[in-house]
């Protein structure tokens, strides 16, 4: 098992719909014996509603949604626990809200190209976002600056290499 350094709370699995945040997000809190939760979790009714109809989320849509997802971050944080989320975290002023001014989160960006992505939402059955809004996710998309210091990860890997390169690189941080 691997253990998360102390000055890390929580790890947000990020990137566009279908680049395997759920799945990467499960692994992970297993492999760090951590909670996790996947952020869809946390949208309004009315944002499922909204993409599953194909309409894309605007920033006002998500301001809540990530307050909400900081929100269990900062109850990890006061109980002095860890855990994994996934959520897309598109945009820097996101992940800024997410961070809720602290350094205690990591992000894990799953970076890979819209055909792959594409091709994976083509499979994907029994999910309320559909693939005609994978082209919106990419234009929202800023990906994660070295200042921010992620790990990034291609999402061309297996899901089991995948989560061994981050908890490998994990285990390499100071504790």
């Amino acid at each position: 098992m691997t253990l998360l350094p102390s000055s890390v709370t929580a790890i947000i699995v990020m990137g566009v719909s279908g680049s395997g945040k759920s799945s990467i997000g499960e692994r992970l809190s297993a492999g760090l014996d951590c909670p996790f939760r996947d952020g869809d979790s946390f949208h309004p009714p009315a944002n499922i509603a909204k993409m599953h109809a194909g309409i894309p989320l605007t920033d006002e849509d998500r301001w809540p949604w990530l307050a909400a997802i900081a929100a269990w971050i900062g109850a990890l944080r006061a109980a002095g626990e860890h855990g994994v989320v996934a959520c897309s975290a598109l945009k820097r002023a996101y992940r800024d809200a997410l961070r809720d001014g602290h350094q205690d989160v990591l992000f894990v960006y799953l970076e890979g190209s819209a055909e792959l992505i594409a091709a994976r939402l083509a499979e994907r059955k029994d999910h309320f976002m559909p693939p005609s809004l994978l082209a919106s996710q990419f234009a929202a998309l800023e990906p994660p600056g070295p200042d921010e210091v992620p790990i990034t990860v291609s999402i061309e890997a297996t899901p089991d290499a995948i989560t061994a390169d981050v908890l490998h690189r994990l285990n390499q941080q100071p504790r």
